[in-house]
């Protein structure tokens, strides 16, 4: 049995016993597409971890857990939460990649009454005219990812922008966000250029990119499109007079590239292995099941799922509302973040780090592949309040 057949089964053996009432935690992610390395599978893996050392059970009840592959469709995404809520009593929703189906999901939240945990979609809007009583922007979102890379690339002198970006909510989110940050600090944007999905052939959207006489090309796009992107520019030789700028990278993209490519790249991160004792000490618990290190996505989602049930501890509860209240008062302390919590949009606050890609030469050991460029204040990372979210106007 292939690995996401086996998630998917024990899924549906876990939602068996959700008649004797334990508390359901269920994630929807990408499982087999061009976003399952940077959760997927690992994700599910570390909610699987993050259960085990709560000890497995909580307020007295077996904690048991859903997992299945939304394929980056958001009325899959959709329709399953749907069912785990009528069918599966499920408690929690942890929602991994892609904004549409995350968009999708936050209105079952609602009408299910269901806390919504965010840890792989990106798009800002989920804080803002996305917003719900029931959603936590918990890893991180465009306007973090913008704040960080853009601002710093525009201090190293790239003024002038084109981007290639996913053509859907999450990559035209990054663009936007980012674009305003490089408007704001001086630079202009030349252009971009929407991609679909999964796109097999870069060559024509590389070539308006180049045309545009911008100084940087910047990848508004993740995943597997962000890596064959990347390589295709280095391959065309337009990295010679571009400079590639990363808005979002996991730590899998840069070891699938390799340090030859990938050196010099700047990108945000709201977590690395490598950044201390705690970090290192999951990563070598995660590695040795899973034999790479995790992404800021997995470590996000095992911090959430811990996250969730110390509330529902704290609260005595699994009902909505008493847990997502607790929530909003704890401040979370753990190997992910240190003081974060929980704004009245929903968003997680938390530091984020601006990293540059090492040189092979630099890298000293294996997954040795970030330098640390500064640490974001989570007040400035994810900037004030906008007002969008009828929860938390201005």
């Amino acid at each position: 049995m292939g690995l996401t057949a086996a998630l998917l089964a024990w899924g549906v053996a876990a939602g068996v016993h959700a008649a004797e009432r334990e508390v359901v935690i269920g994630t929807l992610d990408d499982l087999s597409g061009v976003y399952s390395d940077d959760g997927g599978p690992g994700s599910v893996e570390a909610m699987r971890m993050a259960i085990a050392d709560f000890g497995s059970s909580v307020l007295g009840r077996r904690i048991s857990a859903l997992a299945a592959d939304h394929q980056n469709k958001p009325d899959i995404g959709a329709s399953r939460f749907r069912e785990w809520a009528d069918q599966k009593a499920l408690d929690m929703m942890i929602a991994g990649a892609n904004t549409g189906v995350t968009i999708a999901m936050a209105k079952v939240a609602v009408a299910k009454k269901i806390p919504l945990l965010i840890v792989g979609a990106g798009g800002a809007s989920l804080t803002n005219e996305d917003c719900t009583a029931y959603s936590i922007h918990y890893v991180f979102d465009t306007t973090a990812l913008a704040n960080g890379t853009a601002s710093t690339v525009l201090k190293a002198g790239g003024k002038t922008w084109f981007y290639l970006s996913a053509d859907y909510a999450f990559g035209q989110q990054l663009q936007s966000s980012a674009s305003r940050v490089v408007e704001a600090g001086g630079g202009r944007n030349l252009g971009a250029v929407r991609v679909p999905l999964s796109t097999a052939d870069f060559s024509s959207y590389l070539l308006q990119a180049q045309s545009s006489g911008a100084q940087v090309l910047a990848f508004a796009n993740a995943g597997d499109d962000f890596q064959n992107a990347l390589k295709a520019a280095r391959e065309f030789g337009i990295t010679r007079t571009m400079r590639p700028v990363a808005l979002v990278a996991f730590i899998n993209n840069i070891h699938a590239l390799g340090l030859e490519t990938a050196q010099g790249l700047y990108l945000t991160t709201s977590w690395y292995w490598d950044l201390n004792e705690q970090t290192r000490a999951f990563a070598r618990r995660f590695f040795e099941k899973m034999k790479r290190q995790p992404t800021m996505t997995q470590a996000g989602t095992y911090s959430a799922t811990l996250t969730y049930l110390k509330a529902v501890k704290a609260a005595g509860t699994t009902e909505a509302e008493p847990v997502m209240a607790e929530l909003r008062r704890a401040k979370i302390n753990d190997m992910f973040t240190t003081g974060g919590y929980i704004r009245a949009d929903g968003v997680m606050v938390h530091d984020m780090y601006v990293m540059q890609v090492k040189s092979p030469r630099e890298s000293k050991y294996p997954w040795d592949y970030y330098r640390l460029v500064t640490v974001m204040p989570g007040s400035d990372a994810f900037g004030p309040v906008t007002g969008r979210c009828s929860l938390a106007p201005r």
